[in-house]
């Protein structure tokens, strides 16, 4: 049987250090493993190095457009990638070195620093110690996927993992995949002074969004010097030539050259859960077709006693549907509070500069629920406080519902929409009818307060 614990958990992301202090302070025993860094994708190669490099990035495409706001800089602007990339790493440390401490330094909780694998569903392996426990918590995250495209395996490549480590600055950006990260990573890199050309297998740029939204993304990305190749139906790649580096994209496109030739090449393709080496034939636990750990409403698996948590269980891929998880299987499990996955209203960004942010149904899934439904929409160049910034790109929209009045969902493309989305989203929760917030009293000058407004201006979606 090996050592017996509570509980074990495996995987440090956003919700296994926080199923752990609530665990231990219910007076369980637990063993926490975590085979790599602390603090899972957020910490490590998602949210936190990221945006601290946009920040960076929006700071260099601020101090180019500082003469349209009477600020003069005299001389070139130049991006020291060693100092952004050091600024980044100083900052993620902190978070991965807290998360360690917390957990190392957590009463009733041991560490192993080890690769966890199953022995049958209620042991676990990590490294030469058999652990056992009547309770497992699956926090194991996800990755980059790498398809198999033809002559990948002849170049070299970055993810969104590896093109962290860079300390250069590109030449020329091949970013392979428009949606929510490889827009990120294209606009980041464009401001910091690389050629960026972005190619997209599919008709449109982030392609879940509405054709408004993806069009008006494109146009934003595509005024700052960043090309776009979509409908790039046959991909491939080949080396290059004597005395060349990088590599060569193949593009079937309308439209363009044939193939793009780029000092690196990003692929932004897609994900995959961290599950293929767990051993979970050996628990008998199910996965789906693509290794997403099966999970119902309360996030069991098919063995009592298991739980799948954050990116491996499909049901997000979010740092906040992760550290949601959390709360619902502890508020079941301790709490005796019913909490489902289904309770949740979907919300994401995608964290482009303007950034937007989506919740709820978007325009095209209302249509096709046949829901009768009013839509308003404004113009952020009508926004106060967008244009007295200098940065009145996008637009606001949302959807009610004709009959209950409740609010089906909104997109915010638009400085600050990120933020502003959330009070919509309050009300949704709430259950109120829309009528609640278009009543409310806003802060002036914000964006925020143009809600009421679109809210008062409602019309049918025809």
């Amino acid at each position: 049987m090996g050592t017996q614990f509570d509980s074990i958990i495996i995987g440090a992301g956003q919700a296994g250090p926080s199923l752990a202090g609530r665990l231990t302070k219910s007076g369980r025993r637990i063993a926490f493993i975590e085979r790599n860094l602390f603090g899972g994708t957020c910490v490590n190669t998602g949210c936190i190095p990221t945006k601290t490099l946009v920040a960076s990035a929006y700071a260099a495409h601020m101090a180019r457009r500082a003469a349209d706001f009477g600020v003069r800089i005299d001389g070139s602007i130049h991006v020291d990638m060693k100092v952004v990339k050091a600024r980044k790493e100083s900052i993620l440390a902190k978070s991965r070195d807290g998360i360690e401490a917390w957990l190392r330094g957590m009463e009733n909780c041991t560490v192993f620093h080890e690769h966890a694998r199953f022995l049958s569903s209620h042991e676990i392996q990590a490294g030469t110690e058999t652990l056992s426990a009547d309770e497992i918590f699956l926090n194991v995250g996800g990755r980059a996927l790498v398809p198999n495209m033809p002559g990948i395996g002849k170049i070299s490549h970055l993810t969104n993992s590896t093109i962290l480590n860079l300390d250069e600055l590109p030449q020329h950006l091949v970013v392979v995949g428009g949606s929510y990260i490889g827009l990120e990573f294209a606009q980041m890199y464009r401001r910091f002074g690389s050629e960026v050309t972005v190619v997209e297998k599919g008709p449109r740029l982030v392609v879940h969004e509405d054709e408004d939204v993806s069009a008006s993304i494109k146009e934003i990305l595509e005024a700052e010097g960043i090309h776009i190749r979509l409908n790039a139906e046959c991909i491939a790649f080949e080396p290059p030539a004597a005395g060349q580096t990088g590599a060569w994209v193949h593009v079937t496109c309308d439209d363009g050259d044939p193939k793009v030739h780029g000092s690196h090449v990003l692929l932004a393709v897609g994900r995959i859960p961290n599950t293929s080496d767990l051993g979970l034939d050996k628990a008998g636990i199910h996965t789906d077709d693509h290794g997403y750990i099966v999970v119902d409403d309360q996030l069991k698996t098919n063995i009592p006693g298991i739980w799948a948590l954050g990116d491996c269980n499909g049901q997000g891929g979010f740092t906040h549907t992760s550290y949601n998880d959390f709360e619902i299987v502890t508020a079941n499990l301790l709490d005796n509070d019913p909490r489902r996955v289904s309770d949740r209203i979907h919300a994401h960004a995608l964290y482009t500069d303007p950034p937007l942010g989506q919740i709820g149904m978007t325009e095209a899934a209302v249509r096709k629920s046949g829901k009768p439904a009013l839509i308003g929409t404004r113009s952020m160049t009508k926004v106060g406080r967008a244009v007295e910034k200098g940065e009145s790109q996008g637009f606001m929209k949302i959807l009610v519902d004709a009959e209950s009045k409740k609010i089906l969902g909104a997109s915010i493309l638009g400085t600050s929409g990120d933020e502003a989305i959330h009070c919509i989203l309050d009300v949704m929760y709430s259950g109120r009818p829309y009528m609640t917030l278009q009543r409310a009293m806003h802060i002036h000058p914000t964006v925020s307060e143009l809600i009421p407004t679109v809210l008062g201006d409602l019309k049918p979606l025809t």
